[in-house]
């Protein structure tokens, strides 16, 4: 079974911010000649790294609910100018809503098994994925969806 991460997007209000935001990242890569990956820095480097990358996603919180994932495609650690360890989370790049799930607010990252993750909200409800983000939100607190 693979093993994911769960982090909190901070700046992104909803799953199309989060969205746009990699494509800015990945044009500009683009752009600069750089590798076009995904990449998300984190301050600690996971010491289950390899189960992360056997299928492991990072699932984004977004305004108190869990919203989204990208799966994770490797992990890579390294030095900052500073001289202070640091990680690289390489994801695909390709959102995937989940079945919204509240989530308090927490630092940095933390494991989630693979038993307690949201399904993908294609399979949990699949005419979910073509509602506005502001429907589904709604329909979650009525307790619908």
């Amino acid at each position: 079974m693979p093993l994911h991460l769960i982090k909190l997007c901070v700046g992104c209000d909803s799953v199309s911010d989060l969205e746009s935001w990699i494509k800015q990242k990945l044009k500009e890569k683009r752009r600069r000649g750089q590798k076009v990956e995904h990449i998300h820095t984190t301050r600690m480097m996971p010491k289950r790294a390899t189960e992360l990358t056997n299928g492991g996603s990072l699932y984004w919180v977004i305004r108190g609910q869990i919203a989204c994932r990208e799966r994770i495609l490797d992990v890579r650690a390294f030095v900052d100018k500073d001289g202070i360890g640091r990680c690289r989370v390489v994801l695909d790049g390709k959102v995937v809503l989940v079945e919204p799930r509240p989530r308090s607010a927490f630092q940095g990252w933390r494991y989630l098994e693979a038993k307690e993750a949201p399904r993908d909200l294609s399979r949990a409800a699949p005419g979910a994925v073509r509602m506005p983000e502001t429907m589904r939100r709604e329909l979650q607190a009525l307790g619908l969806l």
